[in-house]
């Protein structure tokens, strides 16, 4: 980041003049007008039905403000659903981009065949990347370039499993984290990695020469071990583990920002010369401290927001950027993510000749890094501040307490039995002479902002946003998943699971758009102060009372976010798009500013 220097003071040995005269006095100004103090308010607009369910039909979101279009990913199509937002009470679609099509009509010797979904798109200056991963998605990937008005303008290979992309603020370069997922029997684990492409130029004339891969082939699992970044002991190398999940860009277009969320680091990239600058872990969060409570069972019948003897593992999905006093913050949605491999059997005999380690109703488990604390044996756990919230482990097992929490397995472990050890390496599973002194649950449940310059994390939402939700909801809806009403659903698992963000500016003001992957709904926040941020507003255009897999169910699963400025919006205020994987809708919400009483 630019630093920025204060003026030094001069001398003056000389002496003092006379004083002048006075000045004529000036003309009285206007009068000033009182300050009225501002926020937003959200209200759904209209949404677009693609009519598909638990499709992927809408994921990720970008818009362009000179042809008032939205551009929505339609994973599982391979393609975009381009939408007329020029009406957002009443969204359109215009037209379908066969972006497979496209990529493989474009590249020699590339069958539609070898494509497999649309993962993300972005929009610059008249320009739309998409990025679509191969299939099997171990093999390379790649980004087709649009203009807006939907002309094809090229194709470029990049990394394993694009996941993400996003342009620089100043258009002249795009960023993809290419992730690097393994198979499902963890056979093939490509590299993780990030392409930064130069388009700068004519997109008709970019060629692999434009293209260039960041990699992670120099680390070493002692570095990471160093730096706090987790590595899976199955892994054969730190490249091959690493998993680029998210990008966001520094307003002066120098340094990207790339989140690996399995890895619960983030990568620094130098975008002056598109180098690795190095991955730094985000730590963990303590859920025992007050302020940090979470639900952890689904089994217990109530509301039972709490501490507890655990730790969060940060595991953002999206991450965004903005600028407060010259100091840029990043913003993580502490969404967590697991690491479960597997393939389809017939019986258990299959899935052992297969290389799995276990079979579960037709799923030959090949690799889990996750268990229920009940499912370890008692003498496993040997946690040093257990007396303070249980009077034994057995108390602590109980299923309306931790038992029923999932919690990763390689993380606060050391296993005394070299079998044990290799076990827990090869499989993600615990031997019995494994043993846990820390107890870390996936994701953080919250959103965080971060000191890019000194990596301290300034805030965190601790419990808030499962608070919210309980409040508003109660014990019949709150905690529930994206495709049932059920109360309570996910607290063994990650809560509401924050994944989209969206940063926006309104009235000077900055706010904070969080998207709440199982319940549903957008919380916002007054972000303009880093280290104290002011809750604004919760709005889910869910409805629980009807058949949630209908389309009266409204929007469900939201996973990509667009704050539209009022300047570049069709309805004078500002605008918010959000597009929601499970029901496959994309909604649209005014974001007004209001007076403060």
């Amino acid at each position: 980041m630019t630093a920025v220097f204060g003026l030094s003071a001069c001398s003056d040995d000389g002496k003092d003049g006379a004083a002048g005269a006075d000045g004529v006095n000036g003309v009285d100004g206007a009068d000033g007008v009182n300050a009225v103090d501002t926020t937003v308010s959200l209200a759904l607009l209209g949404r677009y039905q693609s009519g598909s369910f638990d499709e992927s039909a809408a994921e990720i979101v970008d818009y362009d403000p000179t042809l008032q279009r939205a551009y929505v990913v339609n994973a599982q199509s391979g393609g975009i659903d381009v939408l007329d937002a020029s009406a957002p009470n009443l969204p359109i679609l215009e037209e379908s981009w066969d972006v497979a099509a496209d990529v493989a009509a474009a590249i020699d010797g590339l069958e539609v065949g070898g494509l497999g979904a649309a993962n993300s798109v972005a929009v610059s200056a008249g320009r739309v990347a998409v990025a679509i991963e191969a299939s099997p998605k171990q093999n390379d990937g790649y980004v087709a370039l649009y203009t807006t008005a939907g002309l094809f303008q090229a194709a470029l290979k990049v990394g394993a499993l694009p996941d993400m992309l996003t342009f620089t603020p100043d258009g002249n370069k795009l960023v993809v984290a290419n992730e690097g997922e393994p198979n499902g029997d963890y056979s093939v684990d490509p590299d993780g990695s990030v392409s930064i492409i130069d388009v700068s130029g004519a997109l008709t004339a970019l060629d692999a020469s434009d293209v260039t891969a960041v990699t992670f082939d120099s680390l070493t699992r002692e570095q990471m071990n160093d730096a706090g970044v987790r590595v899976s002991g199955k892994a054969t190398s730190v490249a091959a583990d690493m998993e680029p999940e998210y990008v966001t860009v520094s307003a002066d277009s120098q340094t990207a920002f790339v989140a690996l969320q399995e890895n619960n680091a983030l990568a620094i990239i130098d975008l002056g010369d598109n180098s690795l600058e190095g991955v730094v872990g985000l730590g963990y969060k303590d859920f025992s401290i007050p302020g940090n409570e979470l639900d952890a069972s689904n089994k217990d019948d109530v509301v039972n927001i709490r501490n507890w003897p655990v730790f969060g593992t940060y595991m953002p999905d999206a991450i965004a950027n903005y600028q407060v006093s010259g100091i840029t913050y990043l913003i993580t949605a502490n969404e967590g993510d697991g690491r479960e491999y597997l393939t389809d059997q017939a019986d258990a005999g299959s899935c052992s000749l297969a290389g799995g380690f276990d079979f579960d109703g037709g799923d030959c488990f090949h690799y889990l890094d996750e268990i229920r604390i009940k499912d370890l044996d008692s003498a496993q756990i040997d946690i040093p501040n257990l007396t303070q919230f249980f009077t034994d482990v057995d108390d602590l097992q109980a299923q309306e307490k931790l038992g029923r929490l999932k919690v990763i397995t390689d993380l606060g472990v050391e296993c005394t039995e070299l079998t044990d050890a290799e076990q827990l390496a090869a499989t993600g599973q615990p031997g019995a002479s494994c043993r846990y002194s820390s107890l870390h649950a996936f994701g953080g449940r919250s959103f965080t902002i971060w000191n890019s310059e000194t990596g301290e994390a300034v805030f965190d939402s601790g419990s808030q946003l499962e608070v919210l939700t309980a409040n508003r909801y109660g014990y019949q809806h709150f905690n529930a998943s994206n495709d049932d009403s059920k109360g309570d659903d996910r607290s063994d698992d990650k809560g509401p699971e924050p994944e989209g963000l969206a940063v926006g500016v309104v009235a000077g003001k900055h706010y904070l758009f969080v998207g709440l992957e199982r319940i549903g709904g957008v919380a916002v926040y007054n972000i303009s102060n880093p280290q104290a941020p002011l809750f604004v507003q919760y709005i889910n255009s869910r409805d629980f009372t009807v058949d949630q897999q209908s389309s009266a169910a409204g929007d469900l699963g939201p996973e990509g976010l667009k704050f539209v400025p009022a300047a570049q919006s069709p309805i004078g205020s500002a605008m918010l798009i959000v597009g929601n994987e499970v029901s496959g809708t994309t909604s649209f919400y005014s974001v007004e500013e209001i007076g403060l009483d």
